[in-house]
């Protein structure tokens, strides 16, 4: 499992397909869930608008598991 960290609330889904590089361009992430199985904690997404926060788990079968890592309060990246 990989961990994606993000320095805002939420990402969507169509983020999160981008940042995995499942897809070359956000354009791209409608045409993608559509085709493909995607699991957002275990069950069947397909909004790619989907806001993905701190601690969800998203399996892209034969991309790979990832889960989203929220900075703690009041840290402003990753670093």
């Amino acid at each position: 499992m990989e961990n994606i960290t993000i320095d805002t609330d939420f990402i969507t889904l169509g983020q999160l397909l981008k940042m995995t590089n499942a897809i070359s361009s956000g354009g791209m992430s409608k045409w993608f869930l559509e085709e493909n199985i995607v699991y957002v904690n275990g069950e069947e997404e397909q909004r790619r608008g989907k806001k993905l926060r701190d601690g969800d788990i998203i399996k892209i079968p034969d991309i790979g598991t990832f889960k989203v890592i929220g900075l703690p309060d009041g840290q402003t990246d990753a670093y």
